[in-house]
């Protein structure tokens, strides 16, 4: 059924934590609706705002990995990599 990607326990793992994220998010909201804020991002962004914009820069930075990244090599520091890019976004943005 999924042959047509190449899954690895560190792609697995990270899609699987993009559903935990999007899931959270959902009761999260509507829990507490959230306002809009400036951090460090050159606008002002609610959290799906830099959830998204999180999960695009964490993506970049898992392509940039494997393409920087020797064939056969570790792929867990483009993942750890990309992870503190999501919450640096979260967090700061």
């Amino acid at each position: 059924m999924f042959t047509w990607m190449y899954w690895t326990p560190e792609v697995a793992l990270f899609f699987g934590c993009i559903v935990v994220m999007l899931a959270g998010m959902t009761m999260w909201e509507l829990r507490s609706p959230t306002t809009e804020r400036k951090g460090f991002l050159p606008i002002s962004t609610t959290r799906g705002d830099r959830l998204f914009i999180g999960l695009l820069a964490a993506a970049y930075v898992n392509l940039a990995w494997i393409g920087i990244s020797a064939e056969g090599s570790n792929s867990w520091p483009g993942f750890v990599a990309s992870v503190l890019v999501l919450l640096a976004i979260m967090w700061k943005g």
